[in-house]
């Protein structure tokens, strides 16, 4: 058993834009982050990832970033941020900043140098083709729709870009390039940070031949194969974790859109040296038609659910390491996703926590969730501000004529402003979170969702996210035991057992909001670990299950795997 601190840890990650102003412009800030340190204290986690605060002209909220070095305005100063860190490491928690170089601004020094002439040293930081003609040099798509490259009238060529035209992608092949990530890596290291969330990072090794679009919208697995997890991936992590990670008691995860368990294992293997844990999305394209885009919706299917995360948590069982996670920044609200936000918010919420936190794997909570906000209901387009949802409604309704009222139920539902409308803190005016303006609206529901409330009822979905994050510093079989899913066909129910060294650990978590019931079969229960209704041992074999009920029993010795 190969214990790491990191192993062990819970993640929170802090969207800064949207956590706490403390100045009234109406963006949350680190001075703003600083002053609720005590919060997450409260809460019990000890490790923060921290979206970018880097400088950037703001294109996708931070994620294009124009100088690796310094700090955004719109967040503080650098003398803010060394703040930060030095009030974290005193009460305990580690700092893990975001890690974005698959792409940099089209602001970035780098790219300015690129351009201004095909002679000029940057010029190969950068991926530039000539085009077909008229066309560019193929027909592959972005992220965030329309064509993959950009034209440059300056210099006659075309830049990749794999998400907005203003994310050139940098070219991983020039060693130039990595050399000077890995300074940059060193210099935030040196400062003190422990360690990094890297941002698409399967996706800076690049074929020299794409697909055509065509392909790609299929989901074609050979599309798919020119863009994510290409052999290269491989040889540039292990000699950044050479030249750098190795030097460092940090932790790494790495996002990995399109990664199967046993490419996860590539990244995450000890012997390997490359990352700590990777994100991978599979769970969370559960509610989508496969090979289509997000917008297309479906329903979540218990049994896929169930198989998917039990694929995982058993493949990776005795190599690599999994990172378990409903939300983030990108994703839709868990409770408005996957559970009830209207009749059985608190039981759902806690539930879903429950079924994750129970896991083998780190952990992590994403702002809100620990108070259980929801997702958001614009009534205008005009209110969201991500540049993935406004490309897809304009492309949706100005290119291709659809009407709004058939465009905004999808965006309700998966939109990811989802996640960054602003914490809410109070019942006060604009949830506590400004005195000002707030970049995007606040949900308003605020005045019943909050943490002011959240921390004075104890029966809260925060202080169930306590416990659960107690419970796992209590007990090594949550963080280490193996895992095995009970009743793979039951219709409603998830159920899962944990065991370490003879200590048993049964989760049942029944994921809907009707009754049902579930065999213990000839397991014993010796004790209720935790659990969101009131309940004592049970008198039978057979335990009734209420609405999104969840319930973890310790077995006694009697009871075995």
């Amino acid at each position: 058993m190969d214990k790491q601190w990191w192993k062990e840890s819970v993640v929170y990650q802090i969207y800064p834009r949207s956590f706490y102003d403390s100045n009234g412009d109406g963006i949350g800030d680190i001075k703003g982050i600083i002053s609720k340190l005590d919060y997450l204290t409260e809460l019990g986690i000890n490790v923060v990832w921290l979206s970018p605060v880097y400088e950037s002209p703001n294109d996708d909220n931070g994620y294009d970033i124009s100088d690796y070095k310094a700090i955004m305005d719109d967040f503080g100063t650098m003398e803010d941020w060394d703040q930060l860190l030095d009030e974290m490491h005193k009460r305990g928690i580690k700092l893990v900043m975001d890690l974005v170089v698959n792409h940099t601004s089209d602001e970035h020094h780098w790219f300015a140098e690129s351009r201004s002439s095909k002679d000029n040293p940057y010029r190969d930081y950068y991926i530039w083709r000539p085009g077909k003609g008229d066309e560019p040099p193929t027909d592959w798509i972005a992220s965030f729709g329309g064509s993959a490259w950009e034209y440059d009238k300056k210099t006659d060529e075309y830049f990749l870009h794999m998400f907005s035209r203003k994310q050139p992608d940098l070219n991983w092949e020039n060693e130039q390039v990595r050399q000077d990530v890995y300074e940059m890596m060193r210099f935030w290291l040196d400062k003190g940070v422990d360690g990094f969330r890297m941002d698409v990072i399967n996706m800076i090794s690049k074929k020299e031949i794409l697909p055509s679009c065509d392909a790609y919208q299929k989901g074609d697995a050979e599309a798919e194969a020119y863009q994510f997890n290409l052999p290269g991936v491989h040889d540039y992590l292990r000699e950044m974790n050479e030249e750098v990670l190795s030097k460092y008691d940090i932790m790494t995860v790495g996002e990995c859109p399109k990664v199967t368990p046993e490419e996860a294992i590539k990244y995450t293997a000890v012997e390997r040296q490359e990352l700590n844990m990777v994100f991978q999305f599979e769970h969370m394209g559960l509610d989508k038609h496969k090979g289509r885009p997000k917008w297309e919706l479906k329903e979540l299917e218990l049994r896929d659910l169930k198989n998917n995360l039990s694929k995982w948590q058993e493949e990776l069982a005795n190599s690599g390491w999994n990172s378990l996670y409903w939300s983030n920044h990108d994703q839709p609200r868990t409770v408005s996703r996957f559970g009830d936000d209207t009749h059985y918010h608190r039981e759902s919420a806690t539930m879903l926590a429950t079924l994750l936190h129970m896991m083998k794997g780190t952990p992590y909570i994403y702002q809100g969730e620990e108070i259980g906000m929801t997702n958001i209901h614009f009534d205008s387009i005009e209110d969201y501000r991500d540049i993935e949802t406004l490309n897809h409604y304009r492309e949706m309704v100005e290119e291709k004529g659809m009407r709004p009222v058939d465009i905004m139920p999808a965006i309700y539902v998966k939109s990811r402003d989802n996640a960054r409308t602003p914490m809410q803190w109070s019942a006060e005016e604009k949830a506590g979170f400004t005195t000002g303006t707030p970049w995007i609206d606040v949900n308003p529901n605020y005045q019943n969702i909050n943490v002011e409330q959240a921390l004075e009822d104890k029966d809260s979905i925060f202080h169930y996210y306590k416990k659960l994050i107690q419970l796992r510093r209590q007990h090594e079989v949550i963080v280490y035991g193996k895992y095995q899913l009970l009743d793979a066909d039951h219709p409603s129910v998830f159920a899962y057992e944990r065991e370490l060294n003879g200590d048993q650990l049964i989760v049942i978590c029944n994921f809907y909001g009707e009754e049902t019931t579930f065999d213990l079969g000839n397991r014993k229960a010796a004790e209720v670990v935790i659990s969101n209704y009131a309940n004592e041992l049970p008198a039978s074999d057979e335990i009734k299950l209420r609405p999104y009920e969840a319930i973890v029993y310790r077995l006694d010795n009697n009871s075995r795997m």
